[in-house]
């Protein structure tokens, strides 16, 4: 039997979830000139509006985990994920943070919630995460989030770096990233013991695979589009119009 068709244990089924990493959107080219110093001012803000639309997408994915999901258990720790974004008490939520970020980087908050910098391609992407948890069973979509994984040396790497190239975004604005260093350590926990246990087969193991590298893709897929956009300047519709003539919204 080939290696790839034998039922993993469960440590070498997490180092291969783990081995995913290689894909992950910290590798992009857009993402790496981020990090060194290379960005322009309008790519930082390209950047930061069309991944609020992610950010704000991301409670309703997890709505729509625990819509599907009957083991109250699960459920009382996955609201949490929605709490950490939408605010609850005194805690003003991670889209608040992001909102605060894109002031930091010179954008109007209006800008960020009218989606009106939204690439297409960011929302197709996006889109199509959400759509996935509406209709994947409970523990594929939950598994799909695993890309936290890899997030805390992502929110790290931009602490470490962002102030000392680009000084002018303000220091609050690095809240978000602050947060999430112990939100992602605690979802990545909760999220790697589902998978552990859900994928006892073959057949669940590769298609867990398979998710992970599909919501990899739609990471990946992002920077693509904003690259296009704001690296090559060829926006949807470039050599038609140089307005911003696509959809706004969510249609359906």
């Amino acid at each position: 039997m080939d290696q790839q068709h034998k039922l993993l244990t469960a440590e070498a089924f997490e180092h291969a979830l783990r081995a995913k990493g290689a894909y992950y959107h910290i590798h992009h080219p857009y993402h790496i000139a981020m990090h060194n110093g290379q960005a322009t001012r309008e790519q930082i803000q390209g950047w930061v509006a069309n991944r609020f639309y992610y950010q704000t997408s991301i409670p309703l994915k997890d709505a729509a985990i625990m819509a599907n999901c009957p083991d109250p258990q699960t459920r009382r720790k996955w609201v949490q994920r929605i709490l950490d974004h939408d605010g609850y008490g005194d805690n003003e939520g991670g889209i608040e943070a992001w909102l605060r970020l894109g002031e930091a980087v010179g954008l109007e908050r209006d800008a960020l919630l009218s989606e009106e910098k939204v690439l297409p391609g960011v929302r197709f992407a996006v889109d199509a995460y959400v759509n996935f948890a509406r209709r994947a069973g409970w523990q594929e979509a939950a598994c799909s989030s695993l890309t936290e994984l890899f997030a805390p040396q992502i929110h790290q790497a931009r602490l470490d770096t962002w102030p000392q190239h680009y000084q002018w975004i303000e220091a609050e604005g690095y809240g978000y990233f602050r947060s999430r260093l112990s939100q992602a350590n605690r979802d990545v926990e909760h999220g790697l013991q589902l998978a552990l246990e859900y994928c006892n087969t073959v057949e669940k193991q590769q298609r867990m695979l398979e998710i992970l590298q599909f919501k990899l893709d739609i990471l990946w897929s992002m920077l693509d589009a904003m690259s296009m956009a704001y690296e090559l300047h060829r926006p949807p519709y470039h050599t038609v119009t140089q307005q911003p003539v696509w959809h706004r919204g969510k249609l359906l």
